[in-house]
C-alpha cells in the first residue's frame, strides 16, 4: 500500500464528476439562452454535433435528451458558452425565465390545453404587466431562432375582451398586452416594439414579416367587419373608402395590389435593406380556408397560436394560402439575387444568384402555354388543341373493369403514395432562368428539361423491359403511362422529358420531331422538397407514427393516427396542402371577371409562374407511379384496377395492404415497388372495400366510375363524369 498523500487536486475532480453524472446538462431554458446569446442557429448546432435539426429542437424543448455519443459533445460546447455568456441579472422589466414555462418554439406542442383565457386573466391579476411587455411566465429568451430582433417568435394572434383589452397570443406560450387602438397603429407597434418576424432561411433572403391573426373580436375592436359581404367577399377586400383603409393612408401605410383582404399585407417602402412590412390574418374572412386548415378558425387563440406556431417553425411563416405559401417557400430557399463582390470602391451590389429562377418573369413554350395566354391570342376563337398543340401532362384519372379472377377475390385495396408530387420534386432537373429554345428534328436527351413533340404509340406494355430484363405482362391491364387517362396514344403529342424518359427505359426508341429545350437547367427544388419533407415526418413522428416502423407497425400506428392529437393533424394536412398547391401555382390560370383570353393575367409577371416545372414534377409523379406498378406486376401477377392520382387500387384476398404487397420474414418487398412507411414516396393503406360493394356503385353509376376516387369511404357523393 502506498504511503503517499493523496492528491487533493485529483480528488475534487473525481468528487465534481460524482456530481455531474446526475446533473450532466443545464435546465432546457438555459440551453436556449446559451445558443442564442452566442448567435447560433440550432440548424448549426445540429450540424456540429452531427444530428438532425429536431433533435436540438428536443434538447432545448425538454422533451428529450442527447443519447452517450452526443452528451459529451454538447456539454462541452454548454459549457464553453457558459464562461463566455454568463447569466445577466435579472431586471423588473425582464424577469428571468423559468424552465418549466419557457420553451423552444421550433416544436412547440399543439394539443389541446388549459384554456388560455384562464390562465391569461390569472396572469393579470398576479403580474401586470407593462404595455407590450410579455407575461412574466413567457418572458426571457427568443422563443424562435437566434435573432433577438424576433424575440417574440413570427406571430401573434391578436384577441380583444368585453372591455375593449387587447392581447396577443404567440409561440412557446407567450402573451402580450397589445397597446395599438387603431390597425395603423397595431402595424407601427408589431414592426417597432413586439420583436415579431422570423430570420431567412437562405443568406441571399429576406427574413419573414410579422404575421398578425385577428380573431372576430379583434377585428371588431379594430373597425374590422367580423364577415365580409357578399360583394366584399366576392372581391377578396373592404371597398374603397372604408374607414379602416382611410386612416392606414393617412399613417402613409400601403396596401399591395390585391387590397384589404384576408391576408392583407401593409407596407411602407423600405428604408435602405429595412423592410417595413407586416402581414395580416383574418380567418373569419375565410384566410385559413377549411380545406387545408380544417377547423383551425374555431380553434381559440392560444391554440391557434401554436398551431400557426408550429406550420411557421417547420415550413415558413404564411403568406397566404397554403399553396402561395408554398410558392413563396421556394423563393425563400432559393433567391433570385445575391450580394456581388465588393467592388473597386468596396461597394456591393445585387447581382443574379446562380440555381435561381432570376428576378425578370419567363416565357413559356408555346405548347406548354395554358388555354387564354397571350401567345395563343392568334389561334380562331373556339379552338381545341390538342395533344400535338399542348402539352398535358397530368396526374392519373383511370379505371378499368375488373377481370373475372379478380371479381372472385373478397376486397379492394387502396395504397397512396405519401407527398407524391413531393417525391416527384426530388431531384427534379429543371430550366432555370433562360428561355426555352426551339429546335427542330433534336436526338433525344433525358439530361434537357423541356417539352418534346413524339410519337410513343409505338410502345407496347406487353412486351417492357423492367430492369434489364425483358418481360411479357398482361399490358391491357396497365394504364398507359403517357396519358393521365391511361390511354395509348394515337400518334405524336408534346411531352415533358421524364415522359419521353421512361419511354427509353421501357426498352424502346424515340425520335421527336421538334422540341422546345431549357439550356440553363438545375435541381432548383431539391431544398423546398427537403424542408417539406422534413417537416412532414416531424408531424407525423409527433402524431405517433416513425419513420423505423416495420409494415406491421405501421399499419398499426396509422390507424385514427389524427386522432392522437387533432390540432397536429392540421398542420399535417396543411404541410400536405403546401406541397400540393405550391406546385399547382406555378402555372395559375386567370382569376376574377374582366379577364378576356388572350390577355395576360397577374400571376405571369412572377418569376415563379413556370409551368415547364409544374409539368417535370407531374410527369414524374406519374411516371414513378407508373414503375411501382409495373414492377409489382412483373413480380406478382397483380395489377391495378383504377388510379386517381397517387392513389391505387388492387383486387386481393384480405382487406389489408399486406395482402397486395408480398413482404418477405426479413421486411423486404418487391424492388422498385410499392413499399409500407412514412417516407414521401412510400404508401399507406388508403382504405378497403368489397368487390359487392364495387359492382353495386358501378351498376348505378356505371362503368367508367373511378373507385379511386371512393375507396377511402365507400360513399359515392356525385356521379363521377371522370372530369
Amino acid at each position: 500500500m502506498s504511503n503517499q498523500p493523496p492528491d487533493p487536486l485529483a480528488a475534487v475532480e473525481a468528487l465534481l464528476a460524482a456530481v455531474d453524472d446526475g446533473h450532466v446538462l443545464p435546465p432546457p431554458a438555459e440551453r436556449v439562452r446559451l445558443r442564442e446569446a452566442a448567435g447560433l442557429t440550432q440548424a448549426a448546432v445540429a450540424q456540429a454535433l452531427g444530428v438532425r435539426l429536431p433533435s436540438i429542437q428536443a434538447w432545448e424543448d425538454g422533451r428529450a435528451e442527447p443519447k452517450p455519443e452526443r452528451l459529451q459533445a454538447y456539454r462541452r460546447l454548454l459549457d464553453g458558452l457558459a464562461q463566455r455568456y454568463p447569466v445577466p441579472s435579472a431586471s423588473p422589466a425582464t424577469p428571468p425565465p423559468s424552465a418549466s414555462t419557457q420553451r423552444s418554439a421550433a416544436a412547440p406542442p399543439v394539443g389541446p390545453s388549459r384554456s388560455a383565457h384562464t390562465d391569461s386573466t390569472s396572469r393579470r391579476a398576479t403580474a401586470p404587466r407593462r404595455p407590450g411587455a410579455p407575461t412574466a411566465a413567457a418572458a426571457g429568451p427568443a422563443p424562435q431562432g437566434a435573432d433577438r430582433r424576433f424575440a417574440n417568435g413570427p406571430l401573434l394572434v391578436i384577441d380583444a375582451d368585453d372591455d375593449r383589452r387587447t392581447t396577443g397570443y404567440g409561440v412557446g406560450g407567450l402573451i402580450m398586452e397589445v397597446p395599438a387602438k387603431s390597425i395603423a397603429a397595431l402595424v407601427e407597434w408589431a414592426l417597432r416594439e413586439a420583436h415579431l418576424g422570423a430570420a431567412r432561411l437562405h443568406g441571399s433572403g429576406k427574413d419573414a414579416d410579422p404575421l398578425l391573426v385577428l380573431t372576430p373580436a379583434a377585428c371588431e375592436r379594430y373597425g374590422l367587419p367580423v364577415a365580409l359581404s357578399e360583394s366584399e367577399r366576392l372581391a377578396s377586400r373592404l371597398p374603397e373608402g372604408h374607414k379602416v383603409l382611410e386612416q392606414l393612408d393617412r399613417a402613409d401605410w400601403q396596401l399591395t395590389k390585391r387590397g384589404f383582404g384576408p391576408w392583407a399585407r401593409i407596407y411602407r417602402p423600405a428604408e435602405g435593406r429595412q423592410r417595413q412590412c407586416v402581414q395580416l390574418c383574418i380567418p373569419s374572412w375565410n384566410a385559413l380556408d377549411t380545406r387545408t386548415w380544417g377547423h383551425s378558425a374555431e380553434l381559440g387563440p392560444a391554440e391557434l397560436a401554436r398551431v400557426l406556431g408550429v406550420y411557421a417553425s417547420r415550413v415558413m411563416t404564411p403568406r397566404g394560402s397554403t399553396a402561395v405559401t408554398g410558392l413563396e417557400l421556394m423563393t425563400a430557399l432559393n433567391p433570385p439575387t445575391r450580394a456581388s463582390e465588393a467592388d473597386t470602391e468596396g461597394k456591393r451590389h445585387k447581382e443574379h444568384r446562380p440555381g435561381s429562377l432570376g428576378e425578370q418573369p419567363m416565357d413559356c413554350a408555346p405548347c406548354e402555354a395554358p388555354d387564354g395566354h397571350p401567345l395563343l391570342a392568334g389561334l380562331p376563337r373556339f379552338h381545341q388543341r390538342g395533344p400535338a398543340e399542348m402539352l398535358f401532362e397530368e396526374a392519373y384519372d383511370w379505371a378499368r373493369e375488373l377481370t373475372d379472377a379478380e371479381c372472385m377475390q373478397r376486397h379492394l385495396v387502396g395504397l397512396d403514395v405519401n407527398l407524391a408530387f413531393g417525391a416527384a420534386a426530388n431531384g427534379a432537373l429543371v430550366g432555370l432562368a433562360t428561355p426555352p429554345v426551339h429546335v427542330t428534328d433534336p436526338d433525344f436527351d433525358q439530361a434537357l428539361p423541356g417539352a418534346w413533340l413524339v410519337d410513343l404509340s409505338h410502345v407496347d406494355l406487353s412486351r417492357v423491359r423492367v430492369g434489364k430484363q425483358w418481360r411479357r405482362l398482361q399490358g391491357a391491364l396497365l394504364p398507359s403511362p403517357f396519358t393521365p387517362t391511361g390511354e395509348r396514344p394515337a400518334g405524336p403529342a408534346w411531352y415533358a422529358t421524364p415522359t419521353v424518359a421512361y419511354a427509353v427505359e421501357l426498352g424502346y426508341d424515340v425520335a421527336p420531331l421538334e422540341a422546345w429545350v431549357r439550356e440553363e437547367s438545375g435541381r432548383f427544388l431539391d431544398g423546398w422538397y427537403k424542408r417539406l419533407r422534413d417537416a412532414y415526418i416531424d408531424t407525423m413522428a409527433d402524431l405517433g407514427v416513425g419513420e423505423k416502423q416495420s409494415p406491421p407497425e405501421f399499419l398499426k400506428s396509422m390507424v385514427d393516427y389524427k386522432g392522437n392529437d387533432p390540432h397536429t393533424a392540421i398542420v399535417l394536412d396543411a404541410i400536405k396542402s403546401t406541397v400540393k398547391g405550391g406546385i399547382g401555382k406555378l402555372r395559375e390560370r386567370a382569376r376574377g371577371g374582366g379577364w378576356r383570353p388572350g390577355q395576360a393575367w397577374p400571376a405571369l409577371a412572377r418569376p415563379t409562374w413556370r409551368p415547364d416545372i409544374r409539368a417535370v414534377v407531374i410527369s414524374r409523379a406519374r411516371i414513378n407511379m407508373h414503375r411501382k406498378m409495373l414492377n409489382l406486376a412483373a413480380a406478382t401477377g397483380r395489377y391495378p384496377v383504377a388510379v386517381l392520382s397517387d392513389c391505387a387500387v388492387y383486387a386481393a384476398d384480405g382487406p389489408s395492404p399486406l395482402d397486395v404487397l408480398p413482404y418477405d420474414a426479413d421486411g423486404k418487398t418487391v424492388p422498385g415497388s410499392f413499399r409500407l412507411g412514412v417516407s414521401p414516396g412510400m404508401v399507406k393503406h388508403e382504405g378497403t372495400q368489397t368487390t359487392l360493394w364495387a359492382e353495386d356503385v358501378r351498376e348505378k353509376h356505371g362503368q367508367v366510375l373511378n373507385l379511386a376516387r371512393y375507396i377511402k369511404t365507400g360513399e359515392v357523393t356525385a356521379t363521377d363524369d371522370t372530369e
